[in-house]
């Protein structure tokens, strides 16, 4: 009798043993943001266990190169993680076709993102989206504020005021006045063109109308950049065109050069490097009193394998994801990756703070090769770095860069034909 008691006993134990194993959740996210390992491990997964402490999580990131080509043999084979790190636009809408990726167009948290936050993970009919938005980048230009108080320059707001300074810290020759390379072509459309480009073509304004055929590469708002950047190559040191992009941040960081066209995401790396302080500007505008529109790109989201064992944990995740304390705390510990909900987050860093209150003062546009116009051949964004490369070196006019790219998109784009 004492062993059949024994036995029910330990029996009972085992089941309540086993029940409770099988309420334990772990979810795996894969990423390309191997540099963010730390702020997972420590910051973002501690945060969110300790609110579901029934779900654990795994970041398990993978080299940025290689992210695309890992995530989808890992998918092919079955063994990606439950949640995916989305980039923006087709690499995404590939994954959501191809179905991997879950519709979360029900999932209630998604209103807490505006229509040009989702846009970037979402089908071109706009009726599922496929991921929750977790970040942006700003572009505008990173200076030297010991260099400008030193040769007693002010802040340029119009393109005029921007290459006086930039003639002004030329003829001191105590510094480069702007470190930027050619070497890797990508920053010359990222931060030359698409930085400088919305305040010509009226941001989504200009890029909603060439995405609908309503306007071409050829017309003057779209060719007007090139010209500006054919100004820049005289600015930017000798041997520029060699210069690749780790050349050019530490020219910067280094107090070599007094301006730096940048993205928002070089704020950790360059706070971590400069012994300077440093402060940021906005694109200039053609002339005073100009509206400013400023590339807030859509950078990072995150959506559920369609082939997940956990999906009501998974959405539980993203849930929180689209939550305040999230945005709060991805806002802070990545200063300058700067979060796409519609609640208002404080941000410490005060650089960081600088760059995401010009949405306040400008309008808001996304790179405008980056959503349906670059998935034939010609690439439009790889036309585009080699058109920039060009226009800052001179080697072609504005007009025949404009006719170069409308001829590249119209032999495959049907609404440019």
């Amino acid at each position: 009798m004492q062993l059949r008691t024994l036995g029910l006993a330990l029996a009972s134990t085992a089941l309540v043993t086993t029940g409770a194993a099988a309420q334990e959740v772990t979810l795996t996210i894969e990423s390309w943001r191997n540099d963010d390992l730390t702020l997972w491990q420590d910051e973002i997964i501690p945060a969110f266990e300790a609110q579901h402490p029934d779900i654990k999580v795994e970041f398990t990131p993978s080299a940025p190169a290689e992210y695309n080509a890992v995530l989808n043999s890992k998918l092919d084979a079955g063994s990606a993680g439950d949640l995916i790190t989305c980039r923006p636009f087709d690499a995404s809408l590939a994954l959501y076709d191809a179905g991997h990726l879950t519709d979360l167009s029900d999932l209630d948290a998604m209103s807490n993102f505006s229509d040009v936050a989702k846009s970037a993970w979402q089908t071109d009919d706009g009726a599922a989206t496929f991921c929750v938005p977790m970040a942006s980048v700003i572009h505008g230009f990173i200076y030297n504020k010991d260099a400008f108080a030193e040769l007693g320059l002010e802040v340029p707001t119009t393109e005029g005021e921007f290459f006086a300074v930039l003639d002004a810290i030329k003829d001191d020759g105590s510094y480069i006045p702007m470190a930027m390379g050619t070497n890797d072509q990508w920053e010359a459309a990222t931060m030359g063109y698409n930085n400088i480009g919305p305040n010509y073509w009226k941001g989504e304004e200009g890029r909603q109308a060439l995405i609908a055929g309503d306007q071409k590469l050829t017309d003057p708002q779209w060719t007007a950049p090139y010209a500006t950047l054919a100004r820049w190559g005289g600015y930017l040191g000798d041997g520029y065109e060699a210069q690749t992009y780790p050349d050019s941040q530490n020219i910067f960081t280094l107090g070599r050069a007094a301006i730096y066209p940048a993205g928002s995401w070089e704020i950790s790396g360059f706070n971590a490097q400069a012994d300077f302080e440093m402060g940021a500007f906005k694109p200039p505008v053609q002339n005073a009193g100009d509206t400013c529109y400023i590339s807030d790109h859509t950078d990072i989201g995150i959506g559920m394998n369609a082939a997940t064992d956990h999906p009501e944990a998974a959405k539980t995740f993203l849930v929180w994801v689209a939550s305040p304390e999230f945005a709060e705390i991805f806002g802070n510990a990545l200063p300058g990756f700067f979060p796409l909900s519609s609640t208002p987050v404080e941000l410490e860093d005060p650089l960081a703070k600088e760059i995401v209150g010009w949405r306040d003062e400008c309008e808001s546009t996304i790179r405008s090769t980056y959503q349906i116009l670059s998935r034939g051949t010609p690439n439009l964004e790889n036309e585009t770095w080699g058109a920039s490369v060009a226009a800052i070196k001179g080697a072609a006019t504005p007009d025949e860069l404009g006719q170069q790219l409308q001829d590249g998109l119209a032999s495959w784009y049907e609404p440019q034909q």
